[in-house]
């Protein structure tokens, strides 16, 4: 039988969707499973949304669309983009894909030859190291440990910059520690970028919408508009419009880069489907009171899982301020036996396993996102399962000998 390609090696499911799968398998079982685990938003968008798609429905064409996205889908975008003070652009900047991991992939592959440098901090979302990987990129990661609030500071990426890699992909809110960074924070980052002209900056702001405690959501263009030339932003419509399964991405930036992935989406998908992008234009352009309504609950489920944590001696989770993760550092578990199972913990991973067959609470491991000393918390789960869920959290460090 002749072979895969040698690329395919580097190929690795996600951790995530390897918990979130486990997780379903005892829940068939009949066990009673809460999970922490995938980052969905557990929500559905406004009515509008769904009758815009219905209406599509009803008059589809049955025809390809546009590679680039529908003008009608652009503008929504673009109108999108002005709300969140990133003005200028046109419909030539923009490109759309089958969600923003489509997106990302798509911008990797047409920025970066095989062995160019692409950095990134630490903890990162995981596909970003799966792209890095596939395309056979220089992955250069920058530690931000919890003492530093999981936050790049300029001297870091000072020194990542100076190596001149072709790509820096910056995430804000972050996946998996909801942290966000302040404007001052960002003209600091800015200021080192500005000094570096040879390398592209990708801004992943799809949480930009889940900002809490008046923090405000800040890019590099709003305190350096000269980065335009160099900096795309992505975004999505599945954490804001409770739409993941709708797959449904965005990019803006220079001209090149968005004729690029339109061309790239005449090879790969051709178009996002005339019913999705009939869906898509409602949640950008109707009423937003849902994104809105469910920004103040996670900012209230955030606190609730603080104060949770906050029970546990000796566990540090710096306080995220957007997404709807939390991210703390478990390691007081390593070396430690969970006394009701026998179960030992030495590392995340050990700790992850237990916590689902000692309390069936799913939550993944922080080594997916590349801080083993730590686990991802998503409390986007049902609203009734939220409390127990926490309650088992903590009784599974009270049992820990």
């Amino acid at each position: 039988m002749p072979e895969l390609a040698r690329r395919m090696g580097r190929a690795k499911q996600s951790a995530i969707m390897l918990v979130a799968e486990r997780a379903r398998q005892l829940k068939a079982q009949g066990r009673d499973i809460i999970s922490f685990s995938i980052g969905v938003p557990n929500f559905l968008p406004g009515e509008h949304v769904y009758a815009a798609a219905r209406e599509a429905l009803a008059a589809d064409s049955g025809q390809y669309g546009s590679n680039r996205g529908t003008d009608a889908l652009l503008d929504a975008f673009l109108a999108h983009l002005d709300r969140a003070g990133l003005t200028g652009y046109r419909r030539a900047n923009c490109a759309t894909g089958i969600g923003a991991k489509h997106v990302l992939f798509n911008l990797c592959e047409a920025l970066l030859e095989e062995g160019d440098g692409f950095a990134f901090a630490t903890p990162y979302w995981t596909t970003y190291a799966d792209i890095g990987a596939l395309l056979g990129a220089a992955v250069r990661l920058l530690p931000c440990p919890p003492g530093q609030d999981y936050k790049l500071v300029p001297a870091q990426l000072e020194a990542a910059l100076a190596a001149r890699p072709k790509v820096f992909l910056f995430n804000n809110p972050s996946n998996p520690t909801g942290m966000v960074y302040t404007r001052e924070e960002i003209a600091a980052l800015a200021e080192v970028i500005a000094r570096h002209p040879d390398t592209w900056v990708i801004t992943d702001d799809i949480y930009h919408r889940m900002v809490f405690d008046g923090v405000g959501y800040h890019n590099f263009l709003h305190v350096r508009p000269e980065l335009r030339d160099r900096v795309i932003f992505v975004d999505s419509l599945s954490k804001t419009y409770g739409m993941p399964g709708w797959r449904v991405g965005f990019m803006a930036g220079p001209e090149p880069v968005a004729a690029a992935l339109t061309a790239l989406n005449s090879t790969h998908v051709t178009n996002v489907p005339e019913v999705v992008t009939a869906a898509a234009i409602a949640a950008l352009s109707g009423p937003q009171d849902v994104p809105a309504e469910k920004c103040a609950e996670f900012q209230q489920r955030r606190d609730r899982v603080l104060d949770a944590l906050a029970q546990i001696p000796g566990l540090v989770c710096p306080r995220p301020q957007g997404a709807f993760y939390a991210f703390p550092d478990v390691s007081i578990a390593f070396g430690r036996t969970h006394a009701p199972t026998g179960l030992r913990i030495d590392d995340d991973v050990d700790l992850c396993n237990a916590l689902l067959e000692a309390k069936g609470l799913a939550c993944v491991p922080g080594s997916a996102f590349g801080e083993p000393r730590a686990l991802r918390i998503s409390y986007t789960c049902p609203a009734p399962q939220l409390e127990p869920g926490l309650q088992r959290f903590r009784e599974f460090f009270a049992e820990l000998a």
